[in-house]
């Protein structure tokens, strides 16, 4: 391939890239993610000349951040292994890697990228990622390996419904309380490690990494909100543990909704935060189409954040209450 010789020469390693170079590689990798995304699965898994065309690509593309996007490349700080792996945590195990690959291009390129790098973006990378597989793939992202199994390939998965989806649509046996703490269910991994996610919380709090408002007034509401309806109607809406140890509200509560960039600065705004979060999540998990509301809800209070931070301010010391 032209890329490979060229790479393989050196002929783009030593000298300084440039904006034509950017575009041409950018019109190379546009068209080959448009042809994968419109192959069925098991086509996908034959095509891997593409994939490694993309690879390849996106090698080439690469040292455009230090020259076409004037920043410093910051491959080095983790930002793009937490990223990566919270994406990792959202998505079914048995999903191709081709699509991956897309959610991670997408993760970083659209949800940090674009609006200047680490420190810079409004919302959640790894949600952005996330939410654009669910709306292009939502088959293969909506398709989970019954629990115990462990196939290697998409095709040769037993497939069967998460907790959250035999309780909107009432079908199939729920998971006892037991089943849900210890992962016995249907889900990405993010979804079935609520011990593992709760010793994190306790690890994150003992390092004074993050505080706990966002995470408690989180799952408070979702518990609050989802207790009322079950109250009002136990046959149409499910307990409110079920919805606490059920799909990514751990998840998203303790390691994606305290994100530092796109989260409010002030203890007053974490709360109003975390309560719009819930809220939102239980609407959408209550009645809306997606079975699961986690990640639009993080999504949208990200976008309020800023609102937050200017309209929520602690008193000034020694300032007069106005």
């Amino acid at each position: 391939m032209l890329v490979d010789d060229e790479l393989r020469q050196g002929s783009l390693r030593f000298k300084k890239p440039n904006s034509e170079e950017f575009l041409s590689s950018s019109k190379k990798t546009i068209p080959l993610l448009t042809d994968l995304s419109m192959l069925s699965p098991e086509e996908a898994m034959l095509r891997d000349d593409q994939i490694q065309e993309v690879k390849n690509l996106m090698r080439v593309l690469k040292p455009q951040e230090k020259y076409v996007m004037k920043m410093k490349p910051a491959i080095t700080d983790g930002s793009a292994v937490i990223t990566g792996v919270l994406l990792a945590f959202n998505l079914p195990s048995n999903l191709p890697v081709w699509i991956i690959v897309i959610g991670a291009l997408v993760a970083m390129g659209i949800g940090k990228l674009v609006f200047g790098g680490l420190g810079k973006n409004i919302f959640n990378p790894a949600l952005v990622g996330r939410v654009f597989l669910l709306i292009s793939f939502p088959a293969q992202m909506t398709t989970w390996p019954e629990p115990g199994f462990f196939p290697m390939q998409y095709t040769d998965a037993t497939t069967g419904a998460t907790t959250l989806n035999m309780l909107q649509n009432h079908f199939g046996t729920i998971p006892d309380y037991s089943s849900l703490l210890l992962g016995k269910m249907g889900g990405s991994m993010g979804e079935v490690g609520a011990i593992a996610i709760l010793l994190g919380f306790l690890f994150l709090l003992w390092k004074k990494i993050i505080q706990w408002y966002i995470p408690v007034f989180t799952v408070l509401t979702v518990f609050m909100f989802t207790g009322v309806m079950h109250w009002i109607n136990p046959v149409e809406y499910g307990s409110p543990l079920i919805h606490i140890l059920s799909g990514g509200l751990l998840l998203g509560a303790v390691f994606m909704a305290t994100d530092y960039v796109t989260s409010p600065m002030t203890q007053k705004g974490m709360i109003i935060y975390a309560i719009g979060i819930g809220i939102i999540t239980s609407v959408i998990r209550l009645w809306g189409i997606y079975p699961e509301g986690v990640s639009f809800a993080i999504l949208i209070m990200n976008a309020v954040t800023p609102l937050l931070n200017v309209y929520v301010k602690p008193k000034r010391y020694g300032g007069e209450k106005v």
